[in-house]
């Protein structure tokens, strides 16, 4: 099993037991949890320093995956997944099997399906949502490679993936676009 496998595979362990992670994403470094387990997700709120009434991004690993966390699709959701040429995360309405506490207000959610091969993997191989805000204390700037994550997350989570540490290239959150049931678009972050 090479370092890639074993990195997975003592994330999703950590996961499982309800801990909480810092993993490299399809974006910038994440802190991730089980996206379904409401104690967890508390736990990464207060690690961010973060009001629990702002609602997190989930990632899956696929369409199917996404269909579990989110009762009625709309059909311009698949076309905004399929066609887009970078990431982006989906606002929908009408989220389930999620944990309370991750929602917005009005019950809607943030998902994202991510075709980068390691939080794929680590989605795939988790076999549900994983939250995925971005490595930051509330307020400050995102971490895009992993030395630039603070000290303070590094010591606040229970498992740093070692995957991609080695990078040091820009990267940038993702565009996040709400999509309504009635077929309305607004983009939230270009």
């Amino acid at each position: 099993m090479g370092n890639f496998d074993k990195d997975i595979k003592a994330a999703v362990e950590v996961m499982r037991r309800g801990g909480v992670i810092l993993y490299p994403t399809d974006t910038v470094w994440g802190i991730g949890c089980d996206a379904t387990n409401p104690e967890a997700v508390a736990k990464v709120y207060a690690i961010k320093h973060r009001e629990d009434s702002k609602a997190m991004i989930c990632l899956v690993d696929s369409e199917a995956r996404l269909q579990r966390y989110v009762r009625n699709v709309p059909n311009v959701a698949w076309d905004v997944i399929e066609m887009a040429t970078q990431p982006v995360t989906v606002i929908l309405d009408g989220a389930s099997n999620l944990a309370p506490n991750l929602l917005a207000e009005d019950g809607s959610v943030a998902m994202r399906v991510t075709r980068e091969p390691f939080s794929n993997q680590l989605c795939y191989r988790f076999q549900k949502a994983i939250v995925s805000t971005s490595a930051n204390i509330s307020g400050m700037p995102p971490a895009s490679n992993y030395r630039d994550i603070d000290p303070e997350l590094l010591q606040a989570v229970d498992y740093v993936c070692t995957s991609r540490r080695q990078e040091n290239q820009p990267h940038t959150p993702s565009k996040i676009i709400r999509l309504r049931p009635n077929g309305e678009v607004e983009v939230i972050r270009k």
